[in-house]
């Protein structure tokens, strides 16, 4: 929090019950936790752990996270696997294709060795 220069003040959280898992745990105590950084007015919500003491930690972690993503203008998922896609289908460079080929006869004249040999 302090490399992003964000202090507890600048959050505001707030405890909720959770749904799912956990049985009487989760439904008499409020171990949701919602944090909202009043800055940009991003909220996280993380109910995953069972604890109180651990969500809340995990939601601090989830909002720096996205904080951090924000600022550094980091490429979404959706942008990322566009860009694998399209690394994928662009044409071999002449080496690259060269060496696949060497590669490829290297393991075939392996195989080719240990063939047993039949008289």
């Amino acid at each position: 929090m302090r490399k992003l220069g964000i202090r507890e003040d600048d959050l505001e959280e707030s405890f909720v019950r959770s749904s799912g898992a956990g049985g009487q745990n989760v439904n008499k105590t409020s171990t949701c936790v919602v944090l909202v950084y009043k800055t940009t007015g991003l909220i996280v919500k993380c109910q995953e752990a069972r604890s109180q003491g651990l969500n809340r930690f995990l939601a601090r972690r989830l909002l720096l996270d996205r904080i951090e993503r924000e600022r550094l203008g980091v490429l979404s998922a959706e942008q990322q696997r566009f860009e694998k896609i399209r690394r994928q289908k662009r044409k071999r460079s002449r080496r690259a294709k060269e060496k696949m080929l060497e590669n490829k006869r290297h393991h075939a004249a392996k195989k080719r060795d240990r063939a047993v040999v039949r008289s």
